[in-house]
């Protein structure tokens, strides 16, 4: 396992949707260290449009936000026929069976449970986005 300090993702475009404004600040000021471009948005309703203008490599998303949840907005994803080979990681609060199973339902291609560590969230990055 290589040290967390090496890996660099440079202009890896990642985008980080959660409600809490904590969770998207401290994972964009990580990921912005790592070299990757960082898009954010609050919720499903306000990133569907950003994911079709950015087109992100890898899209982490929280799963209980208003309006469009975590689930709804990776079946959407999974659904578009140009965003179904995006990696999406589902992150949440419970780590609980039932959770990763709707998420698995839903599409997504892994799940971090919150709060996740520095070392997850670019593991998540490394071991879906191949990059040279």
């Amino acid at each position: 396992m290589s040290n967390a300090e090496n890996i660099e993702f440079n202009g890896l475009k990642v985008m980080v949707v959660d409600d809490s404004k904590t969770i998207r600040k401290t994972a964009e000021t990580l990921l912005k260290k790592f070299g990757c471009k960082v898009v954010t948005a609050e919720d499903g309703f306000e990133a569907l449009p950003k994911i079709n203008q950015h087109h992100p490599d890898i899209i982490f998303i929280d799963i209980m936000m208003p309006r469009l949840d975590g689930y709804q907005t990776c079946t959407l994803i999974k659904n578009n026929s140009a965003l179904k080979n995006t990696p999406v990681i589902m992150l949440s609060s419970k780590d609980g069976l039932f959770d990763r199973a709707r998420g698995r339902i839903a599409g997504c291609d892994q799940y971090l449970t919150k709060p996740f560590t520095r070392e997850e969230l670019l593991g998540a990055i490394s071991s879906h986005c191949s990059h040279s």
